[in-house]
């Protein structure tokens, strides 16, 4: 099998890379902890998945959850809702301490409108895309996202294995946003060994949970750093 080779344009470079650890992969009985732990060892988002058993197979958690961890760390919670419908519980999230709030252009009729009821909670808002959904559905929102979050799994549970197809969506999203100020984010079997390949098709943003959460706390330094000198270098390469 021929592996696609992506030549970097440098549009990624005014975007700053940015490790999001996915708290679903965190030990639950001591979450706050390890959001503390995960976020001193170099994490820059806290990367918040919320499923609902009905959009994706899975449950996760809610906002009441997420606001009681929102005082750990002042940096960035990424939140993003896997969820249908979505619009009822935007508030929630917003007080809860979100700062981006992603959802699904599969999980609601009125995408346009969502985006705009996250902005005026004053939140970044964000479009995610399933890996069978065309990029195309982003072709009228383009002007109203702050981020785009590619999904290189089926959502619904980690540690999932990466879906190779996705590489050539992420280049196509990176050329749709050009020089716009917008996050392109991947969720989904991101390691240190595919990294590269990520950044290079055009992501900035890369969410990691087993890959980040393995070996327990004493190794969150190891695994971030890891994946960051990874993608620094794939980066670094075509600068």
């Amino acid at each position: 099998m021929l592996t696609r080779r992506f030549s970097f344009t440098g549009q990624t470079s005014m975007r700053p890379l940015k490790i999001a650890p996915s708290i679903l992969s965190a030990d639950f009985a001591r979450l706050g902890e390890d959001v503390r732990a995960v976020m001193d060892a170099g994490g820059d988002w806290v990367h918040v998945d919320v499923m609902d058993g009905h959009f994706v197979p899975n449950i996760s958690f809610g906002p009441a959850v997420m606001k009681s961890i929102r005082h750990i760390t002042p940096k960035p919670f990424d939140v993003h809702l896997m969820i249908s419908p979505v619009d009822p519980y935007l508030d929630a999230f917003a007080e809860g301490g979100a700062d981006i709030i992603t959802v699904h252009a599969e999980a609601g009729p009125h995408l346009h409108r969502t985006l705009q009821a996250i902005r005026r909670l004053g939140k970044k808002a964000g479009v995610s895309l399933n890996p069978g959904t065309h990029e195309s559905v982003l072709e009228y929102v383009l002007d109203d996202v702050d981020l785009i979050l590619v999904m290189t799994v089926n959502p619904g549970f980690g540690g999932q294995s990466f879906i190779r197809s996705g590489l050539e969506k992420i280049a196509r999203i990176n050329a749709m946003i050009g020089d716009r100020q917008i996050d392109l984010e991947v969720d989904g079997g991101v390691t240190a060994h595919n990294v590269g390949e990520i950044v290079s098709a055009g992501a900035n943003a890369l969410v990691a949970g087993s890959a980040v959460f393995k070996g327990g706390a004493q190794e969150y330094a190891k695994n971030i750093a890891a994946i960051r000198k990874a993608a620094e270098s794939a980066r670094g390469e075509r600068v």
